[in-house]
This record gives structure tokens, sequence and C-alpha cells, in this order.
């Protein structure tokens, strides 16, 4: 008779470990899948139909505004991952509603703002708009981010506030939006 796994669990700490690396066996594909589906298509596959029916090509030669645009897009990237990184290690869970953190996230750059992950997504799409200097794409960043924060106020805050209660409210409280400000500390009201 097979025992159920809490009980295997409670047996041997050797069955707990594996547990805990099948867990984050999961957490890395769901990410690995997320990020192909989310923000893929959000900063790569949408803009690429954009350009592609507006027939856009990279302008050459390139002016200092496009230049500008590869450290925009490049720490648009690495927020991205950083970002990430914190949801699978820190919360235990990735940034979508099939699997959210089970810990609310308030290290790496959330400590700074609230919404890391989106301005990491944004800096890409602003990158992508000064890259190809777009009019098209600019308005599909514009309209991304309107909706994106219609989002987190309608939906993402709430939702926090119902599942982490008082401490997402004093995280709430030190930490911007939108705008990065001084370093939010656990334990600090």
């Amino acid at each position: 008779m097979a025992l159920p796994l809490p009980a295997y669990r409670q047996m041997s700490s050797g069955i707990v470990m594996e547990s805990r690396t099948l867990r984050s066996f999961f957490l890395l594909v769901e990410s690995v899948v997320f990020t192909f589906l989310v923000p893929g298509t959000i900063t790569v596959v949408l803009p690429w139909m954009i350009l592609r029916e507006d027939g856009v090509m990279i302008p050459e030669p390139w002016n200092a505004v496009q230049w500008a645009a590869l450290p925009v897009t490049g720490v648009g990237i690495v927020t991205y991952f950083w970002c990430l990184w914190d949801f699978v290690v820190s919360g235990r869970g990735i940034p979508s509603p099939i699997d959210h953190p089970k810990q609310l996230v308030v290290r790496g750059l959330y400590r700074y703002v609230r919404n890391p992950m989106y301005l990491g997504v944004l800096c890409v799409l602003v990158g992508e708009v000064c890259l190809y200097q777009s009019g098209a794409l600019l308005l599909y960043a514009t309209g991304w981010f309107v909706i994106i924060h219609l989002v987190v106020l309608l939906y993402e805050e709430p939702a926090l506030r119902r599942k982490f209660g008082a401490e997402y409210d004093r995280y709430a409280l030190s930490v911007r939006r939108w705008l990065p400000d001084r370093p939010f500390h656990v334990g600090r009201s």
C-alpha cells in the first residue's frame, strides 16, 4: 500500500529533498514556458507583426537614438530575468496566474519598485521603438503600458492584498508602484 506524499515527507528527509528538487525543476520549466509565451509574445512576436505590417526595417546608418536603444533593451532583459529569478527562488512561483509565488517577493529590484518586471518589459519595448524608430511600435508600447497599469490597479494589487494582507499593505506603503526609490527593508513600517 502506497503512503500519501505527506507521509513520505515525514518519514525521510531524502523524500523532502526530492520533492523540493522536483518543484524547482517544474518552476524552471514553467518559467521558460511563461517567458516564451508572455514576454516573448509582447516583446518579440507582436512587435515583429507590427513592423512587418508597416514594412519597417532598421534604418541605416544608425543614429544616436538607435545606439541608445541597445543599453535600454539590455537593461530591460536583465531586469526581467533578475525579477523572474527572484520570483522562482524567493517566491517559489512564477509571475503567472497558474502558479503565483507562495511568498511575497520583496528582494532584489522589488525592494526599489513594486513592478520591476513590467518596467523591464517596457524598457525592451522602448528600446525597440528607438531602434526601429517606429510610431506604430510607440503606440503599441504606450497602449501596453496603459493596459498593464490597469491590470496592476484593478487585479494584481487587490489580489496581493487578499493573499498577503498586512505584509503587502506595509510593502505597498513603502515602495512606489512605477518609480524606483529608496530600498525597502523587511520589517520597516
